[in-house]
């Protein structure tokens, strides 16, 4: 059944580069046919999701067409792609704080319409983001389309096949190493066959634990501090990855994920060229920028690795 509706964004918005930024919410949806699609569910059925924006257009509508095997109500579907895409962010109270701090106003011109690509699915931005660790964009997002593949429900939309993340309940039971699986019971491919390396046993527990014993929907309705405890709990999850789960996964705005290079980028704007340690970084990052932090990485990332900076911030000697 064919759903069709449009969407007018508050203020500017890139869906292009929204989609590609690598935030570890899940990977860039698939772009076919001058849309970019993607299976998610609303209400609880599966529904094929085409987004489309006219290029160059930030302040223009988005198009949406939908595909799903029963009747999707406009108004739950808008919703979810509005939660999706952060589309109801006020980027204008974000750009004047920006534009107030000298070392970070080259971002807003840079990254304008950038915003939050939100989960749809939690357990899928968890599972991202633990992939994530010490790896590219490229090999995470690989091996995160290889494991939805495997396991994931199947759409069939003109014929391609589109594909669901796992359930917490499949992803504990897949075999671990090729010499686990068993083909009696139709198992065919591992979990380390997916190039997950080192952080296939954590997703494995990952997913045991919230299987049996975390309820990750409540997640966002916690208070910053108790919600990052309850995940650093979860095996695989360090602070960086913490703050990733809770921003991209929840939308909560005060997460400031630090990695190496974040590090390197704000001792370079801030602490002239001082070697941090990442709570410092990460304590800093949250009471200068409040709640815009996580946008604010988001920004300064994406602004460094596309300006060049990145490649001047060489590792200390």
């Amino acid at each position: 059944m064919k759903t069709t509706l449009q969407i007018q964004p508050e203020g500017p918005f890139n869906l292009d580069l929204t989609i590609k930024s690598g935030q570890t919410s899940q990977p860039p949806w698939k772009f076919k046919s001058d849309r970019f699609w993607e299976l998610i569910k609303v209400d609880g059925k599966l529904c094929l999701v085409g987004v489309h924006q006219k290029p160059g257009d930030l302040n223009g509508p988005i198009m949406v067409e939908a595909e799903s095997k029963g009747p999707v109500k406009k108004d739950v579907l808008r919703s979810k792609l509005l939660e999706i895409f952060s589309l109801e962010d006020d980027l204008s109270e974000l750009y004047k704080f920006l534009e107030s701090d000298e070392k970070l106003k080259p971002t807003v011109d840079f990254c304008r319409g950038l915003r939050i690509f939100k989960a749809h699915d939690p357990f899928e931005c968890i599972i991202s983001s633990i992939c994530s660790a010490n790896n590219s964009i490229l090999r995470w997002s690989r091996s995160i389309r290889k494991i939805k593949e495997n396991w994931g429900e199947n759409f069939d939309f003109k014929g391609e096949t589109f594909h669901t993340f796992p359930s917490p309940e499949v992803l504990m039971k897949v075999p671990e190493h090729d010499e686990e699986m068993e083909p009696c019971q139709g198992q065919t491919y591992s979990l380390k066959s997916c190039g997950v390396g080192y952080r296939c046993s954590y997703m494995k527990k990952a997913a045991r634990m919230i299987h049996e014993e975390i309820n990750i929907t409540t997640l966002g309705e916690m208070n910053y501090h108790d919600a990052f405890k309850t995940v650093l709990s979860i095996p695989g999850v360090g602070p960086k990855v913490a703050d990733c789960i809770l921003l991209y996964g929840y939308g909560i705005g005060r997460a400031f994920p630090v990695d190496v290079w974040i590090g390197r980028i704000l001792s370079h704007l801030y602490f002239e060229g001082e070697d941090l340690k990442p709570r410092k970084v990460r304590n800093f990052g949250m009471e200068h920028f409040g709640e815009h932090a996580g946008y604010v990485q988001l920004y300064l990332f994406h602004y460094a690795r596309k300006s060049g900076l990145l490649k001047t911030l060489k590792p200390k000697k």
